[in-house]
């Protein structure tokens, strides 16, 4: 958690939606980010950096999520769900959003690294 910002992560692997023949596997992911600090802040932007089990990586950057820059007021969570396509029955995602609070000061915060992983196939 950096500047209280707490970042939780919810992954779902969508089997009816993949096609193991064509190497697509399909993930969904739920964020729900929480401000935990005592200034409001607005999520301006996102860096997202995915790999698969090749190795290939990914770089997604752009404004907000989900088309929003949402602001938190203090003690208040923003819950979006998105996706991702990778090509391995395994992969990764991590990266950071570029926030701003209302004092003006600019600070990233770390997205922790997660797995995307069908069910039963790590360990």
């Amino acid at each position: 958690m950096k500047n209280n910002i707490e970042i939780k992560i919810k992954v779902t692997y969508l089997e009816n939606q993949s096609d193991i023949y064509a190497n697509q596997y399909i993930y969904t992911y739920t964020i729900t980010i929480t401000n935990n600090g005592n200034v409001g802040v607005q999520l301006l932007t996102r860096h997202w950096r995915i790999q698969d089990e090749t190795g290939h990586i990914e770089d997604v950057i752009g404004k907000g999520v989900i088309g929003q820059q949402p602001h938190l007021s203090p003690k208040e969570s923003f819950q979006y769900s998105s996706g991702s396509i990778i090509k391995t029955q395994t992969g990764s995602m991590k990266g950071s959003y570029g926030m701003i609070n209302d004092r003006g000061e600019r600070f990233n915060v770390k997205i922790p690294e997660f797995i995307l992983s069908k069910p039963y196939t790590l360990h």
